[in-house]
């Protein structure tokens, strides 16, 4: 059995460095995953949810836990760490608030083994009634970086999108603060 997973091993990590090449042929680093979704709220009962980051393990199925240093509402240069669990691995992802523009825009930059970030947007509905909600993360494998990319970005990106639709049914419910 010993012997079947070293050759496994033998021929499956050069083809792995060989299709993450060919992946990063032509591209500089890995890109972002997009979502979207309209919230029936207006701007600021959207920023209220987005900017406690506390209230992100609620919306955030794949975040177990969180520690934030302050504690407290989000600001630039906060940190935190969550403990993520995806696809059954569980990683500590320590962060920081790099950006914070109320009720416009927060984002953060990953600090941990994935490198990356993540940018959330609000924009108001022409009748302000509404809010449309973009969010791009941008997740950086310490090894094979192109291939992770490839690999992750469809079933990341599915995690992410029911993630905001399941913020977006917390906020229209009232179920913020």
């Amino acid at each position: 059995m010993l012997r079947r997973i070293l050759a496994l091993g033998l021929v499956g990590l050069p083809a792995a460095l060989a299709a993450d090449r060919l992946l990063a042929r032509g591209r500089g680093a890995p890109g972002p995953m997009r979502m979207l979704a309209v919230v029936d709220a207006p701007i600021d009962a959207v920023w209220a949810a987005v900017a406690d980051v506390p209230f992100q393990v609620e919306w955030m199925t794949e975040m177990q836990a969180l520690r934030l240093d302050p504690p407290g509402r989000a600001h630039v240069g906060q940190r935190g760490e969550a403990t993520v669990r995806i696809l059954g691995l569980s990683v500590t992802d320590p962060v920081e608030v790099v950006e914070l523009d109320p009720p416009h825009r927060y984002a953060i930059r990953h600090l941990g083994l994935f490198k990356g970030g993540g940018v959330i947007t609000l924009e108001s509905g022409a009748d302000g009634t509404t809010t449309t909600l973009r969010w791009e993360e941008t997740l950086v494998a310490p090894l094979l970086p192109h291939l992770a990319a490839a690999m992750q970005a469809t079933v990341l990106r599915a995690i992410f999108q029911a993630d905001l639709e399941r913020l977006k049914r917390l906020v229209e419910d009232g179920a913020v603060a």
